[in-house]
């Protein structure tokens, strides 16, 4: 930072949590910066963004180092179809140009993290669907016709359907990860999961109804008139 730009004299008063927190990110620093140097840093940090709304890319002399090497190993490796491009990075770090990588790999860098919440909540979904459907597929006969009727106009086909693509992209994200990255709730694997219209509202509901319920479960699945109970909250309550 140059002499101009500390001319300007800036008071500002913090929260107690937030001075903490400011503690222990300065305490890990090096050189354990005063706090109101420590707060420049984070400013600067925080401002590092292109006209754009893209994060400056910063890169020291060791990770240009590490760079180097990493990107002559992969040329010696002969790799093909790769989507990484050891030249252009080495071009990039050569001419300092590092806002390009955000350009040309705008998938990696990103501020994106997904909620716990929303995890938590799509996890409790797909467990729920999948009492359903199992519990369903036990029915006698008689006990699915009851179903059917019961709860129509959804108690004949008890399926998974997914979330909407456009508008509950992170749930549906999240859902796919779960099931074909770390192999969990795999009976929805061959499924597209893309309901193509808002579900969350409706499974909320479900949920509602479900949650009580679950605690129950140990050793036997969802009886007929426990899965009409939940089907029936699929039916917003301004159409009843």
């Amino acid at each position: 930072m140059n002499a101009q730009a500390m001319t300007e004299r800036f008071e500002m008063r913090l929260g107690q949590s937030v001075l903490e927190r400011v503690d222990e990110w300065r305490s890990a620093q090096d050189d354990v910066p005063t706090r109101s140097e420590a707060v420049r840093r984070l400013m600067e940090i925080g401002l590092a963004t292109t006209t754009e709304g893209r994060k400056e890319i910063n890169v020291n002399d060791g990770q240009k180092l590490i760079l180097f090497m990493l990107c002559e190993l992969f040329k010696s490796l002969k790799l093909k179809n790769v989507e990484i491009d050891p030249e252009f990075i080495e071009d990039v770090i050569t001419g300092g140009h590092y806002w390009a990588l955000d350009w040309k790999y705008g998938g990696i860098f990103h501020d994106h993290e997904d909620s716990s919440a929303v995890l938590s909540e799509v996890v409790d979904i797909l467990d729920m669907w999948r009492f359903l459907e199992r519990g369903f597929s036990e029915l006698s006969k008689e006990d699915k016709d009851r179903v059917a009727k019961e709860a129509k106009p959804f108690g004949d086909k008890v399926k998974f359907l997914g979330f909407g693509g456009n508008e509950e992209g992170e749930y549906l994200h999240i859902a796919r990860f779960l099931i074909e990255k770390l192999d969990r709730f795999t009976e929805f694997d061959s499924r597209s999961l893309d309901a193509h219209l808002p579900t969350v509202g409706t499974h909320r509901r479900m949920l509602a109804v479900f949650g009580p319920m679950r605690n129950n479960l140990a050793g036997r699945e969802l009886n007929a008139d426990e899965i009409i109970a939940i089907l029936k909250e699929k039916l917003h309550p301004s159409r009843r």
